[in-house]
């Protein structure tokens, strides 16, 4: 009896994928930085029973249709907006994330940006690099304090409140905005529930940890900025569209709020000429949010073992909601 085909979107470690191997047969694209190609993905997609997706690949109707054997898609991520999971629940297509394992690395991230962005930590190096050092002054390159501060977090989900449990080293106040009100949260990390407006008006740095969904696409924008205190930050680890980029260019031309950290944008990759990195006060980074070795083998190894879950009959391991 023949093993099922399983198509993999990149070139991903043989090791983590030797248990998937026992029971399918996988070909993997065969480059890690370069995306497949849509006709290609389309074509080994006929053949599939399981597919292990990135965030580039979009699994749609066209694909789903053209994939009559298709039985899971493992998304490489915790988002799965590039996935039309309505159009997989019809077809009975059962569609997986990779939550939890990669939580604390993009916590990491997320406040890591928020202190690169308050203390200029890029510029200050690139000063240094670009032999700008030569005396001793008491602003040189002076940025924001952290510590004491207000932090905003708009979507109190798992990586939302990990960001929210490292904030409390740095004696910061925590007010959240959610769709449900964070009961661990609050109870344990003193955080207080707010409108999205109040959070705004209050926040040091809003911190944007909320799903790409059709009510969060672009709900940080010209409205928002001008909520915002003019000695704010902006921290986005989320999706891009979760900002209106060009109501963002906007808020820095005008000064609205002092700075941005980005791990997305609205359109990815992004070139050097991008508009927002003609600002000095905007760090930008190229979503590289969960990007630790442990981590990305642990996503690779979930995903791997959704699939191997249901190709076996049995519940994935950690199946998107449809």
């Amino acid at each position: 009896m023949s093993k099922p085909f399983v198509y993999v979107t990149r070139q991903l470690p043989d090791d983590v994928l030797k248990p998937l191997r026992e029971q399918a047969e996988v070909e993997c694209w065969p480059y890690t930085d370069e995306p497949v190609p849509r006709e290609t993905l389309l074509e080994k997609a006929a053949e599939a029973e399981g597919l292990l997706t990135m965030l580039t690949d979009q699994v749609d109707e066209e694909l789903m249709e053209r994939a009559p054997r298709l039985k899971v898609a493992a998304n490489l991520a915790v988002g799965f907006d590039n996935i039309d999971t309505k159009e997989a629940s019809k077809r009975g297509i059962i569609i997986c994330n990779t939550p939890d394992v990669l939580t604390e690395a993009t916590a990491d991230l997320g406040f890591a940006l928020l202190m690169a962005s308050a203390r200029r930590i890029p510029e200050a190096a690139e000063y240094i690099k670009n032999d700008e050092w030569h005396q001793w002054s008491p602003f040189l390159l002076a940025g924001s304090d952290v510590h004491g501060k207000t932090l905003g977090i708009i979507g109190m989900g798992r990586i939302g409140a990990a960001i929210a449990k490292r904030s409390k080293g740095f004696d910061m106040n925590i007010l959240y905005h959610n769709r449900s009100r964070a009961d661990e949260a609050e109870r344990d990390l003193g955080a207080v529930y707010a409108s999205k407006e109040e959070l705004l008006r209050h926040a040091d740095f809003v911190c944007i940890v909320a799903p790409l969904t059709d009510e969060t696409k672009g709900m940080i924008d010209k409205k928002a900025f001008q909520y915002m205190k003019s000695s704010a930050f902006l921290i986005n680890v989320s999706r891009g569209p979760v900002v209106n980029e060009e109501d963002l260019i906007d808020a820095l031309e005008r000064k609205e709020i002092a700075g941005a950290g980005l791990d997305v944008y609205e359109q990815e990759p992004i070139g050097a000429n991008h508009p927002l990195l003609q600002f000095p006060q905007v760090t930008a980074l190229p979503h590289i949010g969960s990007a630790t070795t442990a981590t990305r083998k642990k996503m690779v190894s979930l995903a791997a073992e959704n699939i191997a879950l249901v190709l076996q009959g049995k519940e994935a391991a950690t199946p998107v909601k449809q």
